[in-house]
């Protein structure tokens, strides 16, 4: 199992709209999340819309991506949350999740 950290930054003017979603995540996108090892996977929140992802998974952080990114159920879901980020890029918001370093842990 391998704990992941990463960042992301809903617009501000778009927060309680995401919010909103994410108290109704589709059950096939819950499905899809935990056939391809999304576990314990929360999401944090500031005010201004920075966001802190954490999630584990069996193998990477990359094959997890990989594995949702098969699933049709998240291209539609990431098309709809397209919208609610600032990004750098025009690509999808799972294709800005950047996996951050792990620098410290107690268990």
């Amino acid at each position: 199992m391998k704990r992941v950290g990463f960042l992301l930054k809903v617009r501000e003017d778009r927060l309680d709209e995401y919010k909103e979603h994410h108290r109704n995540v589709w059950p096939e996108m819950l499905d899809a999340l935990r056939k391809h090892g999304w576990g314990n996977y929360s999401l944090f929140m500031r005010e201004d819309g920075l966001m802190f992802g954490y999630v584990e998974v069996p193998d990477t952080f990359q094959a997890a991506l990989d594995g949702m990114a098969g699933e049709d159920v998240n291209t539609r879901w990431q098309e709809m949350m397209s919208a609610y980020f600032e990004s750098p890029g025009s690509g999808r918001p799972d294709e800005s999740m950047l996996e951050l370093e792990e620098v410290f842990h107690v268990a």
